[in-house]
Protein backbone atom coordinates (compact mmCIF):
# COMPACT_ATOMS: atom_id res chain seq x y z
CA UNK A 1 0.00 0.00 0.00
CA UNK A 2 2.97 2.27 1.21
CA UNK A 3 4.30 1.80 -2.93
CA UNK A 4 0.80 2.65 -4.24
CA UNK A 5 0.69 5.80 -2.75
CA UNK A 6 4.50 6.34 -3.21
CA UNK A 7 4.97 9.53 -5.73
CA UNK A 8 8.09 8.47 -7.02
CA UNK A 9 8.08 8.49 -10.78
CA UNK A 10 9.40 5.32 -11.15
CA UNK A 11 6.42 3.67 -9.27
CA UNK A 12 3.97 5.74 -10.59
CA UNK A 13 4.65 4.58 -14.04
CA UNK A 14 4.55 1.02 -13.13
CA UNK A 15 1.07 1.15 -11.20
CA UNK A 16 -0.09 3.15 -14.18
CA UNK A 17 1.36 0.44 -17.01
CA UNK A 18 -0.18 -2.33 -14.70
CA UNK A 19 -3.82 -0.86 -13.78
CA UNK A 20 -4.33 0.92 -17.26
CA UNK A 21 -3.94 -2.61 -19.53
CA UNK A 22 -5.63 -3.89 -16.04
CA UNK A 23 -8.85 -1.60 -16.61
CA UNK A 24 -8.47 -2.55 -20.65
CA UNK A 25 -8.34 -6.02 -20.64
CA UNK A 26 -10.92 -5.85 -18.33
CA UNK A 27 -12.88 -4.22 -20.66
CA UNK A 28 -11.83 -5.74 -23.71
CA UNK A 29 -12.47 -9.16 -22.95
CA UNK A 30 -16.33 -9.10 -23.14
CA UNK A 31 -16.62 -6.09 -24.97
CA UNK A 32 -17.01 -7.34 -29.09
CA UNK A 33 -19.29 -10.16 -26.80
CA UNK A 34 -21.62 -7.27 -25.70
CA UNK A 35 -21.59 -5.02 -28.94
CA UNK A 36 -23.02 -8.47 -30.84
CA UNK A 37 -24.77 -10.12 -27.78
CA UNK A 38 -26.42 -6.90 -26.11
CA UNK A 39 -26.14 -3.82 -28.71
CA UNK A 40 -26.78 -6.52 -31.07
CA UNK A 41 -25.02 -4.79 -33.83
CA UNK A 42 -24.72 -6.04 -37.45
CA UNK A 43 -21.51 -6.88 -39.35
CA UNK A 44 -21.78 -2.92 -40.89
CA UNK A 45 -21.98 -1.44 -37.96
CA UNK A 46 -19.47 -3.77 -35.77
CA UNK A 47 -16.86 -2.18 -38.89
CA UNK A 48 -18.10 1.17 -38.81
CA UNK A 49 -17.11 1.18 -34.81
CA UNK A 50 -13.88 -0.05 -35.63
CA UNK A 51 -13.00 2.33 -38.58
CA UNK A 52 -14.49 5.29 -36.54
CA UNK A 53 -11.87 4.69 -33.71
CA UNK A 54 -8.86 4.26 -36.26
CA UNK A 55 -10.33 7.26 -37.84
CA UNK A 56 -10.14 9.38 -34.87
CA UNK A 57 -6.79 8.09 -33.69
CA UNK A 58 -5.39 8.58 -37.29
CA UNK A 59 -7.22 12.71 -37.22
CA UNK A 60 -6.12 13.12 -33.53
CA UNK A 61 -2.50 11.24 -33.02
CA UNK A 62 -0.15 14.51 -33.86
CA UNK A 63 -2.53 17.73 -32.73
CA UNK A 64 -2.68 15.56 -29.11
CA UNK A 65 1.28 14.90 -29.03
CA UNK A 66 1.75 18.57 -29.76
CA UNK A 67 0.32 19.20 -26.96
CA UNK A 68 1.83 16.91 -25.16
CA UNK A 69 5.25 18.60 -25.91
CA UNK A 70 3.94 22.35 -25.68
CA UNK A 71 1.00 22.43 -22.40
CA UNK A 72 2.55 19.14 -19.80
CA UNK A 73 2.70 15.57 -20.12
CA UNK A 74 0.22 15.07 -16.72
CA UNK A 75 -2.48 16.97 -18.17
CA UNK A 76 -1.48 15.07 -21.51
CA UNK A 77 -2.31 11.89 -19.93
CA UNK A 78 -4.77 12.52 -17.24
CA UNK A 79 -7.14 14.16 -19.83
CA UNK A 80 -6.29 10.88 -21.80
CA UNK A 81 -7.68 8.30 -19.09
CA UNK A 82 -10.78 10.56 -18.33
CA UNK A 83 -11.55 10.46 -21.67
CA UNK A 84 -10.98 7.07 -21.53
CA UNK A 85 -12.93 6.48 -18.74
CA UNK A 86 -16.04 8.54 -19.97
CA UNK A 87 -16.13 7.41 -23.33
CA UNK A 88 -16.36 3.24 -21.86
CA UNK A 89 -18.95 4.48 -19.38
CA UNK A 90 -21.09 5.85 -22.06
CA UNK A 91 -20.98 2.43 -24.07
CA UNK A 92 -21.46 0.36 -20.88
CA UNK A 93 -24.75 2.47 -19.88
CA UNK A 94 -25.95 3.02 -23.09
CA UNK A 95 -26.35 -0.27 -25.43
CA UNK A 96 -27.26 1.47 -28.46
CA UNK A 97 -25.11 2.10 -32.17
CA UNK A 98 -25.12 5.62 -31.60
CA UNK A 99 -23.41 5.29 -27.74
CA UNK A 100 -20.99 2.74 -29.09
CA UNK A 101 -19.87 5.28 -32.07
CA UNK A 102 -19.67 8.24 -29.55
CA UNK A 103 -17.78 6.05 -27.12
CA UNK A 104 -15.27 4.84 -29.87
CA UNK A 105 -14.75 9.09 -30.43
CA UNK A 106 -13.97 9.91 -26.89
CA UNK A 107 -11.91 6.39 -26.07
CA UNK A 108 -9.76 6.82 -29.20
CA UNK A 109 -9.02 10.83 -28.43
CA UNK A 110 -8.45 9.72 -24.90
CA UNK A 111 -5.65 7.03 -26.41
CA UNK A 112 -4.15 9.64 -28.62
CA UNK A 113 -3.57 11.95 -25.43
CA UNK A 114 -1.95 9.01 -23.26
CA UNK A 115 -0.11 7.60 -26.61
CA UNK A 116 3.79 8.07 -26.04
CA UNK A 117 2.97 10.67 -23.20
CA UNK A 118 3.36 8.55 -20.78
CA UNK A 119 6.83 7.02 -22.15
CA UNK A 120 7.95 11.10 -22.36
CA UNK A 121 7.03 11.92 -18.68
CA UNK A 122 8.89 8.90 -17.08
CA UNK A 123 11.86 9.52 -19.65
CA UNK A 124 11.75 13.16 -18.37
CA UNK A 125 11.59 12.72 -14.40
CA UNK A 126 14.31 9.88 -14.16
CA UNK A 127 16.36 10.21 -16.97
CA UNK A 128 17.07 7.75 -20.03
CA UNK A 129 19.25 5.28 -18.58
CA UNK A 130 16.57 4.44 -15.22
CA UNK A 131 13.84 4.72 -17.82
CA UNK A 132 14.75 2.05 -20.02
CA UNK A 133 14.29 -0.33 -16.69
CA UNK A 134 11.03 1.28 -16.06
CA UNK A 135 10.19 0.22 -20.12
CA UNK A 136 10.99 -3.18 -19.08
CA UNK A 137 9.52 -3.73 -15.79
CA UNK A 138 6.16 -1.60 -16.90
CA UNK A 139 6.07 -4.22 -19.60
CA UNK A 140 5.93 -7.05 -17.13
CA UNK A 141 3.22 -5.30 -15.34
CA UNK A 142 1.16 -4.67 -17.81
CA UNK A 143 1.24 -8.62 -19.17
CA UNK A 144 0.44 -9.46 -15.06
CA UNK A 145 -2.72 -7.08 -15.43
CA UNK A 146 -3.17 -8.60 -18.69
CA UNK A 147 -3.68 -11.99 -16.78
CA UNK A 148 -5.00 -10.68 -13.83
CA UNK A 149 -7.83 -9.14 -15.87
CA UNK A 150 -9.11 -11.67 -18.21
CA UNK A 151 -10.62 -14.49 -15.75
CA UNK A 152 -12.14 -11.32 -13.15
CA UNK A 153 -13.82 -9.83 -16.36
CA UNK A 154 -15.23 -13.35 -17.16
CA UNK A 155 -16.57 -13.65 -13.78
CA UNK A 156 -18.20 -10.37 -13.72
CA UNK A 157 -18.95 -10.88 -17.61
CA UNK A 158 -21.59 -13.54 -16.21
CA UNK A 159 -24.01 -11.25 -14.39
CA UNK A 160 -23.98 -8.77 -16.35
CA UNK A 161 -22.02 -8.21 -19.97
CA UNK A 162 -21.91 -4.49 -19.57
CA UNK A 163 -20.80 -4.45 -15.66
CA UNK A 164 -16.97 -5.05 -17.06
CA UNK A 165 -17.33 -2.38 -19.22
CA UNK A 166 -19.20 0.06 -16.61
CA UNK A 167 -16.74 -0.39 -13.87
CA UNK A 168 -13.87 -0.39 -15.97
CA UNK A 169 -14.47 3.06 -17.09
CA UNK A 170 -15.05 4.18 -13.58
CA UNK A 171 -11.72 2.69 -12.76
CA UNK A 172 -10.03 4.82 -15.46
CA UNK A 173 -11.15 7.26 -13.91
CA UNK A 174 -10.53 6.90 -10.84
CA UNK A 175 -6.93 5.91 -12.42
CA UNK A 176 -6.76 9.78 -13.62
CA UNK A 177 -7.77 11.49 -10.42
CA UNK A 178 -4.66 9.21 -9.17
CA UNK A 179 -2.41 10.40 -11.20
CA UNK A 180 -3.55 13.94 -10.80
CA UNK A 181 -2.79 13.42 -7.25
CA UNK A 182 0.66 11.29 -7.10
CA UNK A 183 2.17 11.98 -10.47
CA UNK A 184 4.67 14.69 -10.47
CA UNK A 185 5.87 17.05 -13.32
CA UNK A 186 9.36 18.26 -11.82
CA UNK A 187 11.39 18.27 -14.95
CA UNK A 188 9.55 18.54 -17.94
CA UNK A 189 10.35 21.97 -19.98
CA UNK A 190 7.30 22.90 -22.41
CA UNK A 191 8.41 24.30 -25.71
CA UNK A 192 8.63 28.23 -26.38
CA UNK A 193 6.01 29.75 -28.79
CA UNK A 194 8.56 30.79 -30.50
CA UNK A 195 9.48 27.26 -31.23
CA UNK A 196 6.62 25.83 -32.13
CA UNK A 197 6.98 26.72 -35.63
CA UNK A 198 9.82 24.58 -35.62
CA UNK A 199 8.55 21.43 -34.44
CA UNK A 200 6.19 21.40 -37.38
CA UNK A 201 9.13 22.02 -39.27
CA UNK A 202 11.06 19.46 -38.35
CA UNK A 203 7.93 17.48 -38.55
CA UNK A 204 8.01 18.17 -41.99
CA UNK A 205 11.76 17.82 -42.44
CA UNK A 206 11.57 14.33 -41.08
CA UNK A 207 8.28 13.52 -43.51
CA UNK A 208 10.65 14.94 -46.40
CA UNK A 209 13.11 12.78 -45.27
CA UNK A 210 11.04 9.52 -45.04
CA UNK A 211 9.20 9.92 -48.77
CA UNK A 212 12.73 10.52 -50.68
CA UNK A 213 14.32 7.40 -48.32
CA UNK A 214 10.99 5.67 -49.55
CA UNK A 215 11.96 6.37 -53.06
CA UNK A 216 15.57 5.24 -52.67
CA UNK A 217 15.05 2.16 -50.41
CA UNK A 218 12.96 -0.44 -51.94
CA UNK A 219 13.23 -2.27 -48.43
CA UNK A 220 11.17 0.29 -46.76
CA UNK A 221 8.72 0.51 -49.77
CA UNK A 222 7.79 -3.24 -49.87
CA UNK A 223 7.72 -2.45 -45.64
CA UNK A 224 5.10 0.21 -45.83
CA UNK A 225 3.16 -1.79 -48.35
CA UNK A 226 2.70 -5.07 -46.09
CA UNK A 227 1.62 -2.63 -43.42
CA UNK A 228 -0.99 -1.43 -45.73
CA UNK A 229 -2.28 -4.81 -46.73
CA UNK A 230 -2.12 -5.91 -43.10
CA UNK A 231 -4.49 -2.77 -42.29
CA UNK A 232 -6.51 -3.91 -45.01
CA UNK A 233 -7.77 -7.52 -43.80
CA UNK A 234 -7.34 -6.75 -39.82
CA UNK A 235 -10.29 -4.10 -39.32
CA UNK A 236 -13.00 -6.29 -40.74
CA UNK A 237 -11.41 -9.48 -39.42
CA UNK A 238 -11.46 -8.28 -35.45
CA UNK A 239 -14.60 -6.91 -35.37
CA UNK A 240 -16.30 -9.92 -37.09
CA UNK A 241 -14.75 -13.22 -35.84
CA UNK A 242 -17.01 -13.13 -32.86
CA UNK A 243 -20.05 -13.49 -34.57
CA UNK A 244 -18.87 -15.57 -37.34
CA UNK A 245 -17.31 -18.20 -34.24
CA UNK A 246 -21.21 -17.76 -32.96
CA UNK A 247 -23.10 -18.30 -35.68
CA UNK A 248 -20.91 -21.00 -37.22
CA UNK A 249 -20.40 -23.68 -34.23
CA UNK A 250 -23.00 -24.94 -31.54
CA UNK A 251 -21.94 -21.80 -29.38
CA UNK A 252 -25.16 -20.31 -30.78
CA UNK A 253 -27.19 -23.10 -28.67
CA UNK A 254 -25.15 -21.69 -25.60
CA UNK A 255 -26.29 -19.58 -22.51
CA UNK A 256 -24.40 -15.59 -22.92
CA UNK A 257 -22.86 -16.62 -19.19
CA UNK A 258 -21.07 -19.78 -21.14
CA UNK A 259 -20.37 -17.77 -23.92
CA UNK A 260 -18.84 -15.52 -21.85
CA UNK A 261 -16.54 -18.07 -19.79
CA UNK A 262 -15.55 -19.51 -23.82
CA UNK A 263 -14.64 -16.50 -25.39
CA UNK A 264 -13.16 -15.86 -22.38
CA UNK A 265 -11.02 -18.67 -21.61
CA UNK A 266 -9.78 -18.05 -25.51
CA UNK A 267 -8.34 -14.92 -24.39
CA UNK A 268 -6.26 -16.09 -21.62
CA UNK A 269 -4.70 -19.12 -23.55
CA UNK A 270 -3.51 -16.58 -26.57
CA UNK A 271 -2.02 -14.28 -23.57
CA UNK A 272 -0.37 -17.39 -21.90
CA UNK A 273 0.66 -18.81 -25.50
CA UNK A 274 1.91 -15.36 -26.47
CA UNK A 275 3.69 -14.75 -23.11
CA UNK A 276 6.06 -18.32 -23.89
CA UNK A 277 6.68 -18.05 -27.33
CA UNK A 278 8.04 -14.49 -27.24
CA UNK A 279 10.26 -16.10 -24.24
CA UNK A 280 11.46 -18.70 -26.81
CA UNK A 281 11.73 -15.42 -29.61
CA UNK A 282 13.93 -13.46 -27.32
CA UNK A 283 16.12 -16.00 -26.47
CA UNK A 284 16.59 -17.48 -29.66
CA UNK A 285 19.15 -16.13 -32.45
CA UNK A 286 16.10 -15.10 -34.90
CA UNK A 287 15.70 -11.30 -34.06
CA UNK A 288 19.55 -11.18 -34.82
CA UNK A 289 19.35 -12.25 -38.35
CA UNK A 290 17.05 -10.49 -41.02
CA UNK A 291 17.12 -13.51 -42.97
CA UNK A 292 15.50 -15.45 -40.64
CA UNK A 293 13.04 -12.28 -39.99
CA UNK A 294 12.02 -12.13 -43.63
CA UNK A 295 11.27 -15.98 -43.14
CA UNK A 296 9.42 -16.36 -40.15
CA UNK A 297 7.43 -12.98 -41.61
CA UNK A 298 6.62 -14.94 -44.80
CA UNK A 299 5.09 -18.35 -42.87
CA UNK A 300 3.56 -16.64 -40.58
CA UNK A 301 1.09 -14.42 -43.06
CA UNK A 302 0.88 -17.72 -44.78
CA UNK A 303 -0.69 -19.53 -41.43
CA UNK A 304 -2.83 -16.24 -41.18
CA UNK A 305 -3.89 -16.73 -44.63
CA UNK A 306 -4.56 -20.29 -44.03
CA UNK A 307 -6.26 -20.18 -40.90
CA UNK A 308 -8.84 -17.09 -42.21
CA UNK A 309 -9.58 -19.75 -45.06
CA UNK A 310 -10.05 -22.01 -42.53
CA UNK A 311 -11.90 -20.11 -39.97
CA UNK A 312 -14.39 -19.51 -42.64
CA UNK A 313 -15.58 -22.73 -43.25
CA UNK A 314 -14.99 -24.46 -40.06
CA UNK A 315 -18.23 -25.16 -38.36
CA UNK A 316 -16.62 -27.03 -34.88
CA UNK A 317 -15.86 -25.29 -32.00
CA UNK A 318 -11.99 -27.01 -31.82
CA UNK A 319 -11.35 -25.93 -35.51
CA UNK A 320 -12.41 -22.27 -34.80
CA UNK A 321 -10.92 -21.90 -31.69
CA UNK A 322 -7.49 -23.59 -33.10
CA UNK A 323 -7.88 -21.43 -36.53
CA UNK A 324 -8.25 -18.10 -34.81
CA UNK A 325 -5.88 -18.98 -31.89
CA UNK A 326 -3.20 -19.50 -34.37
CA UNK A 327 -4.21 -16.48 -36.38
CA UNK A 328 -4.28 -14.09 -32.74
CA UNK A 329 -0.38 -16.10 -32.48
CA UNK A 330 0.63 -15.49 -35.85
CA UNK A 331 0.37 -11.62 -35.05
CA UNK A 332 1.16 -11.39 -32.04
CA UNK A 333 4.69 -13.10 -32.95
CA UNK A 334 5.36 -11.32 -36.51
CA UNK A 335 4.75 -7.71 -34.54
CA UNK A 336 8.21 -7.07 -32.74
CA UNK A 337 9.74 -8.89 -35.64
CA UNK A 338 8.22 -6.16 -37.57
CA UNK A 339 9.44 -3.42 -35.91
CA UNK A 340 12.99 -5.20 -36.24
CA UNK A 341 13.39 -4.88 -39.35
CA UNK A 342 12.10 -1.26 -39.60
CA UNK A 343 14.56 -0.34 -36.86
CA UNK A 344 17.07 -1.86 -39.09
CA UNK A 345 16.26 -0.71 -42.52
CA UNK A 346 16.55 3.01 -40.98
CA UNK A 347 19.27 5.11 -42.60
CA UNK A 348 19.27 7.81 -39.89
CA UNK A 349 18.35 7.80 -35.83
CA UNK A 350 17.02 11.60 -36.35
CA UNK A 351 13.70 10.25 -38.04
CA UNK A 352 13.29 6.55 -35.94
CA UNK A 353 10.01 8.38 -34.24
CA UNK A 354 8.59 9.62 -37.54
CA UNK A 355 9.65 6.19 -39.76
CA UNK A 356 7.02 4.18 -36.62
CA UNK A 357 4.44 6.92 -36.53
CA UNK A 358 4.27 6.55 -40.59
CA UNK A 359 3.98 2.99 -40.65
CA UNK A 360 0.39 2.90 -37.95
CA UNK A 361 -0.22 5.79 -39.90
CA UNK A 362 0.23 3.30 -43.48
CA UNK A 363 -1.34 0.62 -41.23
CA UNK A 364 -4.21 2.74 -39.88
CA UNK A 365 -5.24 3.87 -43.63
CA UNK A 366 -5.70 0.46 -44.61
CA UNK A 367 -8.20 -0.55 -41.67
CA UNK A 368 -10.15 2.92 -42.44
CA UNK A 369 -10.27 1.82 -45.63
CA UNK A 370 -10.52 -1.88 -45.96
CA UNK A 371 -12.90 -2.12 -43.15
CA UNK A 372 -16.01 -0.63 -44.51
CA UNK A 373 -15.51 -2.96 -47.85
CA UNK A 374 -15.12 -6.03 -45.73
CA UNK A 375 -18.27 -5.14 -43.61
CA UNK A 376 -20.01 -4.49 -46.90
CA UNK A 377 -19.37 -7.47 -48.13
CA UNK A 378 -20.38 -9.49 -45.10
CA UNK A 379 -23.78 -8.09 -44.73
CA UNK A 380 -24.68 -7.87 -48.78
CA UNK A 381 -23.47 -11.74 -48.62
CA UNK A 382 -22.27 -13.53 -45.72
CA UNK A 383 -19.72 -13.13 -42.54
CA UNK A 384 -17.62 -16.30 -44.23
CA UNK A 385 -17.44 -14.57 -47.56
CA UNK A 386 -16.07 -11.35 -45.97
CA UNK A 387 -13.55 -13.40 -43.99
CA UNK A 388 -12.39 -15.39 -47.12
CA UNK A 389 -12.12 -11.65 -48.89
CA UNK A 390 -10.17 -10.54 -46.36
CA UNK A 391 -7.53 -13.64 -46.77
CA UNK A 392 -7.33 -12.72 -50.47
CA UNK A 393 -6.78 -8.86 -49.41
CA UNK A 394 -3.69 -10.47 -47.50
CA UNK A 395 -2.19 -12.83 -49.51
CA UNK A 396 0.25 -9.78 -52.09
CA UNK A 397 1.88 -9.71 -48.64
CA UNK A 398 2.99 -13.02 -49.83
CA UNK A 399 4.49 -12.11 -53.01
CA UNK A 400 6.21 -8.96 -51.22
CA UNK A 401 8.13 -11.18 -48.82
CA UNK A 402 9.00 -13.05 -51.50
CA UNK A 403 10.56 -10.48 -53.24
CA UNK A 404 11.97 -9.32 -49.68
CA UNK A 405 13.46 -12.82 -48.92
CA UNK A 406 15.01 -12.67 -53.17
CA UNK A 407 16.51 -9.56 -52.43
CA UNK A 408 18.34 -10.88 -49.04
CA UNK A 409 20.13 -13.36 -50.77
CA UNK A 410 21.45 -10.79 -53.65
Amino acid sequence: MNRLLNRNPYFVYIHTCFFSQLFFTFIFTVNLLYHVQVVNLNPIELVLVGTVLELTVFIFEIPTGVVSDIKSRKLSIIIGYLLIGIGFLVEGLFPIFLAVIVSQILWGIGYTFTSGSLQAWISDEIGEEQAASAFVNGAKASNLGQMIAIPLSIVTGIFMLNLPIILGGLCMIALAVYLMIYMKEEKFIPLRLQTQSSVWMNMKTNISKIANYSKEIRLIRLLFLIALFFGFYSEGFDRLWLTHFIDASPLTYFSERNIVIVTGAIQFLIVLLSFVLLHVINRSSIHQHLKLIYLSLFIGSFLIICSLIGFSYSTSIIGLISFYVIIQLARQIMHPLEEIWLNTVIPESSVRATFFSVKGQVDAIGQISGGPIIGGIASLFSIKTAIVISAILLSPVLYLLKKVLKMSRG
